[in-house]
């Protein structure tokens, strides 16, 4: 089992116990089933990343507290070097790297996300928002309802994420950037 899901399950579990919500009412809040939400919280399945926000919403935290047990502090600026990024592996061919972590109040999440080939096509997920994703390495296949587009180098889509939509790599590792704004 991947210690870092544990970890943010754990953080997840103890902040809802603490705020006396019930894991039921956290599932309907964000919009799912309460098995679900359970699996999430026993670190038994990987939370998607726009569940791990619209559990953070909930419980009224920001989603850094969550992913690192520790809250942003910088409100002017943040500065995140090469490499020094808040990473997350959500499962194996799947890892993103969060840059603005530690920015108080921020209005949008870009992240580095770092892919691997597989062989089945990508998990589908839904959130709030907007959402601009543009390929810095490999080929990125992106799914968007019944749409399907492969970005190269250098490529860009801006999208409604309240479809569904994922992405995968594409003939080998691939890496794009992604700004969600929620």
């Amino acid at each position: 089992m991947n210690a870092q899901l544990v970890a943010i399950a754990q953080r997840i579990r103890e902040l809802r116990e603490i705020l006396e919500m019930s894991p039921q009412h956290v599932a309907e809040k964000v919009g799912i089933p309460l098995e679900q939400y359970q699996s999430y919280e026993d670190a038994t399945a990987d939370i998607p990343i726009s569940v791990l926000y619209a559990v953070a919403g909930v419980l009224g935290v920001d989603a850094t507290v969550l992913m690192t047990g520790e809250a942003p502090r910088m409100s002017a600026y943040t500065l995140v070097r090469k490499g020094q990024g808040v990473s997350v592996e959500r499962y194996k061919e799947y890892k993103f790297s969060a840059l603005a972590f530690n920015y108080i109040d921020r209005d949008m999440e870009p992240m580095i996300v770092d892919l691997d080939v597989k062989d089945t096509a990508p998990e589908l997920v839904v959130h709030r928002g907007q959402e601009f994703n543009y390929v810095l390495k490999g080929t990125v296949r992106v799914r968007i309802g019944a749409h399907q587009f492969d970005l190269a180098v250098g490529d860009s889509i801006y999208f409604d994420p309240r479809i569904p939509h994922g992405q995968m790599a594409v003939g080998g590792p691939a890496q794009f950037l992604t700004v969600i704004n929620e």
